[in-house]
């Protein structure tokens, strides 16, 4: 006697029942998916997009917005600050590098990022066609850019004024695409390199964006081409790396009570943003184990009332030679069966519906955020989900171990 078959068959003459309890836990286990991948792709992603900055300097404002918008270029700049405010913070015996970063247009709601080839070497970025940006107007792309907008080399466009489309814009000035970047996995995939200069020119705040410093002036350590001490000149933000770990205590005490800057650490905002986003997930999650214990009692009262219609079947089972036991295995498995199939369909919806929303919509698809990646923590859900319905069939099996064939077969 073939058990499986035995149980697949059961199950297929409550077609309606087996549905209703398969549906309710794929729905908690799909919900349950998502979560795992949404989070464990965006905490990797926000570590990935972190590293190397240690502080972020900027005007005063929300800290948040700061990391948001010159780290994740998600949100819009908390306003520019003088270069020669940064470059006096820059030279604080406690960093070890700085980069500057010049915001303020788009293409296609793809960010212009004014700033030089360290940004770039952050994310480890590497050119997969043409040359990086040298002069002013010359940019180069990232891999999602590239894909999204069709820019090739060479190909001349305009920004325009703000992060998305239907802004001011600056039909003055053309930039250029003189390279394109491989696929990084990271946000610069989403950016548009250019220097500085080129952010000024392009706001007309540079009248000499072309020339270069006089050999007797001291030249900018952020910006080379900008004489020190400019008091015209903004960015901005600038991203810091700490010489060593006296800094991260000391530093932003000193930007943020001894200047009109503002000081905002990457680890500890993200944490926060993290802390946020988990409120809600904590309650989606919640409505998602209701799910499935909705779904675990409704498998318990499935096999509970099904033994009243399958007596006379066990009766007759069991004088055909069929064991105690393997009523009681055939009942459990029959509750394993219904889990096995439930959560195996919700993994599958869970990455399916990311892989839809990936492809549907664009920010999600900028983000890199996908359902074609499996972790191992899944396994414990498959594994979790089999021993709930193993548990939900240990009672009902119990009575089918306890079946009194003499009494079932002669109607007492």
């Amino acid at each position: 006697m073939n058990i499986v078959l035995l149980v697949w068959n059961y199950l297929k003459a409550r077609p309606l029942n087996t549905a209703i309890n398969i549906l309710l836990l794929s729905l908690g286990i799909a919900v349950i998916t998502i979560l795992l991948l949404f989070n464990n792709q965006l905490s990797k992603k926000l570590s990935e997009n972190t590293r190397g900055i240690d502080l972020v300097v900027g005007a005063k404002g929300s800290p948040l917005q700061l990391i948001l918008c010159n780290i994740f270029h998600m949100d819009f700049p908390t306003g520019n600050i003088k270069l020669h405010e940064a470059e006096r913070i820059s030279r604080n015996r406690l960093i070890k590098n700085t980069i500057p970063v010049a915001l303020g247009d788009s293409y296609q709601s793809f960010r212009i990022v004014g700033t030089n080839i360290g940004y770039a070497e952050l994310y480890q970025a590497e050119l997969s066609e043409g040359s990086w940006w040298k002069t002013n107007l010359e940019v180069t792309i990232g891999s999602n850019v590239h894909r999204l907008t069709k820019l090739q080399l060479n190909d001349e466009f305009n920004s325009a004024h703000g992060l998305t489309q239907g802004g001011h814009a600056h039909n003055e000035h053309h930039y250029v695409v003189k390279g394109i970047m491989k696929k990084t996995n990271s946000v610069i995939d989403n950016l548009i390199l250019t220097n500085n200069e080129s952010i000024w020119e392009m706001h007309e705040e540079a009248e000499v964006a072309h020339s270069v410093v006089d050999s007797t002036v001291v030249p900018s350590k952020l910006i080379p081409s900008v004489a020190s001490g400019d008091s015209t000149k903004e960015i901005t933000s600038m991203l810091i790396k700490y010489r060593s770990p006296l800094a991260a205590v000391q530093l932003p005490r000193i930007v943020n009570s001894q200047s009109s800057l503002q000081a905002a650490s990457p680890a500890f905002e993200t944490a926060r943003l993290m802390s946020i986003l988990g409120v809600g997930a904590d309650i989606i999650t919640a409505f998602a184990f209701v799910l499935i214990l909705i779904s675990a009692l409704s498998i318990f009262i499935a096999l509970y009332n099904s033994l009243k219609e399958r007596k006379y079947d066990m009766a007759v089972m069991r004088t055909m030679g069929a064991s105690r036991t393997k009523l009681f295995v055939s009942i459990l498995a029959e509750g394993g069966l219904l889990t096995f199939l439930g959560s195996i369909i919700g993994i599958l919806t869970g990455h399916g519906v990311l892989i839809i929303l990936s492809s549907l919509i664009e920010q999600a698809e900028k983000t890199g955020i996908t359902g074609l990646v499996f972790y191992p923590q899944e396994w414990i859900i498959l594994g979790g989900s089999l021993l709930l319905g193993l548990l939900c069939a240990v009672i009902p099996a119990l009575q089918a171990y306890r079946t009194d064939i003499s009494r079932i077969l002669t109607g007492n």
